[in-house]
């Protein structure tokens, strides 16, 4: 055999590798695009959680949106004030505070005070186990506590106790993933100046409520009636607060027959 017949075709097949290396590299300068430095610098002090709880898809996201689109230094909830103002610095911007929020779960339906519809033994996994006439659980909006927002929470804050979702608020940074994932949608972001809350999303009548849950809001109105600043509104059956009225006097509690209002006073 002669070397022609293999010379040759490797010849051709190195020539046009060659070729179409050159294009790639004629691309890359032609259309290159600058990454502005600040981007780089703000994303080296986020926390690199990539949660999406200030509206963009990671922290690179954001970076590239505080510097090309004007985007707020201050969304990170999980860096909080320290990081929207280093943030804040590299932009040349003054940095508002970021109010400290927290997530809460508006259910106390526990297996010793709730009753549930029938007994689940598919998938553990929440939003399947909605899709079966809403749930186990008596309650329509009642926590279904398969833990699927235990599984998104990347900072360990979330456990299931007795049937129900449990915040750790020390470890929690109100990224907001377990409040996403929810597919009741009782998971709920409280200012935590905030004191005072109800942690329940039943809005059926009272004789209903009481059939399935002894710990569960019963829109008596009695915290409505009693509140100073009109921050306690009951509505569809169920109370809630008004959190930028609220003073956490606290006397909604202190009223409620089912003390269903919560406070940390």
């Amino acid at each position: 055999m002669s070397i022609s017949v293999i010379l040759y075709p490797v010849l051709i097949v190195g020539a046009i590798g060659l070729i179409f290396g050159c294009l790639l590299a004629f691309a890359s300068i032609v259309f290159k695009v600058d990454t502005d430095e600040r981007e780089e610098l703000i994303v080296s002090e986020l926390p690199g959680a990539n949660c999406g709880a200030c509206g963009y898809a990671g922290c690179s996201a954001y970076a590239a949106a505080i510097v090309n689109d004007g985007a707020p230094v201050n969304a990170c909830s999980v860096g909080k004030d320290a990081v929207a103002e280093k943030i804040a610095d590299i932009m040349g911007v003054s940095a508002e505070a970021v109010e400290p929020k927290v997530a809460r779960v508006m259910c106390m339906g526990t297996h010793d005070v709730s009753i549930d519809k029938y007994e689940y033994h598919g998938i553990s996994d929440c939003a399947a186990a909605a899709r079966l006439a809403g749930g186990a659980k008596g309650c329509p909006n009642g926590c279904l506590g398969l833990g699927n927002c235990v599984s998104v929470c990347k900072f360990g804050a979330i456990s299931i106790v007795n049937g129900v979702a449990v915040i750790d608020e020390n470890k929690c940074t109100a990224c907001g993933m377990c409040i996403n994932k929810c597919p009741k949608h009782i998971i709920k972001f409280i200012p935590k100046k905030n004191k005072v809350w109800v942690p329940c999303s039943n809005n059926e009548k009272g004789a209903i409520t009481k059939q399935y849950c002894s710990v569960g809001c019963l829109g008596c109105k009695m915290c409505e009636k009693v509140c100073p600043v009109g921050a306690v509104k009951v509505t569809d059956n169920f109370a809630s607060i008004d959190f930028s009225l609220c003073i956490n006097c606290g006397e909604c509690a202190q009223k409620c027959p089912k003390n269903v209002i919560k406070t940390d006073l």
